[in-house]
């Protein structure tokens, strides 16, 4: 495989130049310099002027080779007297996959990388019901924040009815790296669901205990790197993942998912007091289907009543950051696995999740509650 690039006439090939400019290329999964990771090999130039670069991959399966295929030759062909490039790929060593699982864990051995003084913002994205598209919304957020220039993930904690494969048009197994999980890219954002652990179509019958561990594991057995904000998809209800995602992330900030109709907002009412009960900090709520769009002349049509997300946000003492309409593009864009902020920009509801996503709040925990360090002077 090569990528060509125009040669300067005369230019002599500065070996050690070629591989500063291959070594700078980004790992697509590991978001590290090739250098960085350990994963540049033997890099040489022949009398033609082209460079033969060797990557040596963290499995032989990576599904990002055609990616560093362009990204390796488009850096190499920035040096004076590059013709073209040549990349090939081999197998990093079972000691350098063991050194780099290690760099990658930052010498943390137990536990996971969310706590008090974590940078990154998480949210947990949770509805009294199912059925309100607290997933859409989850999904379509994620995308919008990417394409505002944030690292973003996803972690798909709804175990029994995960969503996150389908929405994201993705079914792929995750690298496992030495204990360590990569998440799965797809539209800028790293993703992570029990959906690509299982076949398709395949029932999830955890219980109590496998699925607290399965949250930890995917917390913190899943490299997420230096994340600004992390989605995580609740399932509905007040069950054993939401409380263990109250226990493991008390830090995280609740984001309630509902549809104007009472019952949904009745509902969506106890997972509120539950996240005050436990002083977890209420980002607002999100009134998806507030109404529905004509796709011919684009009157709306509020088919589930009105007043749900205001009711919701009052109850519960927060703000209604937005309503976010019904419109065939939106289901559209999930039916075919490609989220709407990417495959209908124009939406009447994209329009309205990009605004909510531009404005979405930080809401810091108190100190009530929390354990603080004493000096004893």
């Amino acid at each position: 495989m090569s990528l060509l690039a125009r040669r300067r006439p005369g230019a002599e090939v500065d070996l050690a130049a070629v591989r500063r400019a291959a070594g700078s290329v980004l790992d697509p999964e590991l978001h590290l310099t090739l250098e960085d990771a350990g994963m540049l090999g033997e890099v040489s130039v022949d009398r033609s002027g082209v460079a033969d670069v060797t990557v040596r991959l963290t499995t032989p399966t990576c599904p990002m080779r055609e990616r560093l295929v362009a990204d390796v030759g488009a850096a190499v062909g920035t040096v004076p007297g590059v013709t073209g490039a040549s990349v090939t790929f081999g197998a990093m060593s079972e000691q350098e996959r063991i050194g780099l699982a290690t760099r990658l864990r930052g010498g943390r051995e137990v536990g996971h990388q969310f706590g008090p003084d974590s940078r990154t913002q998480v949210y947990a994205v949770a509805s009294g019901k199912g059925g309100v598209g607290k997933s859409t919304v989850t999904a379509n957020l994620a995308v919008a924040l990417a394409q505002e220039g944030k690292r973003v993930g996803v972690l798909d904690a709804d175990v029994w009815g995960y969503s996150v494969p389908q929405l994201f048009g993705v079914r792929e197994h995750p690298v496992a790296l030495k204990g360590l999980m990569l998440p799965i890219q797809a539209h800028g954002v790293s993703l992570m669901s029990v959906g690509f652990l299982v076949g398709e179509g395949e029932p999830v019958v955890w219980r109590g205990p496998m699925l607290h561990k399965a949250i930890e594991q995917f917390l913190g057995d899943v490299y997420w790197g230096d994340l600004d904000v992390l989605l995580i998809d609740l399932p509905p209800g007040t069950g054993d993942v939401t409380l263990t995602l109250l226990e493991l992330l008390p830090d995280a900030q609740l984001l309630a998912v509902t549809t104007p109709q009472l019952a949904a907002q009745s509902v969506a009412a106890r997972v509120g007091r539950m996240a005050r009960d436990a002083r977890m900090p209420v980002a607002g709520v999100v009134e998806n289907m507030s109404s529905l769009v004509c796709s011919a002349c684009a009157s709306q049509t509020a088919i589930f009543g009105e007043g749900g997300g205001a009711r919701l946000a009052e109850t519960i003492g927060t703000t209604l950051l937005g309503q976010v309409p019904l419109d065939v593009e939106l289901r559209t864009a999930g039916d075919r696995g490609e989220p709407a902020m990417v495959g209908a920009p124009a939406a009447a509801s994209v329009m309205e999740l990009r605004r909510i996503a531009t404005h979405l709040p930080v809401v810091r925990r108190g100190l009530v509650g929390r354990s603080l360090p004493l000096t004893v002077v």
